[in-house]
């Protein structure tokens, strides 16, 4: 893995570019660092999402799938390098199976509403999803393994239903979208 970081001011930066965990340099606008950002920002969300009350074994899983995203970061900041192996999408599989189970079938539409949790697995929902994007984006102009990619897309769906699982901890439920609701 990459060198650690030892100083924070580099000042190597000024110039628009930064280092990559091979020693490569990169521009601070190229594809790599927009996903490596998308990542890092949705890291951020699920550690603010960790503040609020939840299930312990939920909040586990949760500190959990921030080491993954650490571990993606990691794969995407040096080139060629794999860190995000099937196992751990398949843990997500898992988790959307077992929070899955016990919700009720959605008839309609959800709102991304409710309780402060899951309001922000809602917020990290929408963040995952833009970096799949910034992924898929990135996956365009170089090779990268399919895992990152794979891992956030089952992410989002997993936010999504957490989402829902957090609502009813705080003793609510989904907030539906009425369509033929009057706005004035």
């Amino acid at each position: 893995m990459g060198n650690r970081l030892s100083k924070i001011a580099t000042r190597t930066g000024d110039d628009g570019s930064t280092g990559l965990g091979d020693g490569s340099r990169t521009g601070k606008d190229s594809a790599r660092i927009a996903a490596l950002g998308d990542v890092d920002e949705l890291n951020s969300f699920v550690g603010l999402l960790l503040c609020e009350d939840m299930p312990g074994d939920l909040r586990e899983e949760l500190v959990t799938i921030q080491h993954d995203l650490f571990d993606l970061g990691g794969e995407l900041c040096i080139p060629g390098y794999q860190l995000i192996k099937d196992e751990q999408v398949a843990r997500l599989d898992a988790l959307l199976e077992k929070y899955n189970a016990d919700l009720p079938v959605l008839k309609e539409f959800i709102l991304p509403a409710g309780s402060r949790a899951a309001s922000l697995a809602h917020v990290c929902r929408t963040v995952c999803r833009r970096a799949e994007r910034a992924i898929v984006t990135l996956s365009k102009l170089e090779t990268i393994n399919a895992q990152p990619r794979q891992y956030v897309n089952r992410l989002s769906d997993l936010m999504f239903v957490l989402a829902r699982v957090l609502n009813r901890h705080a003793g609510g439920s989904d907030v539906l979208w009425q369509h033929e609701r009057k706005r004035t």
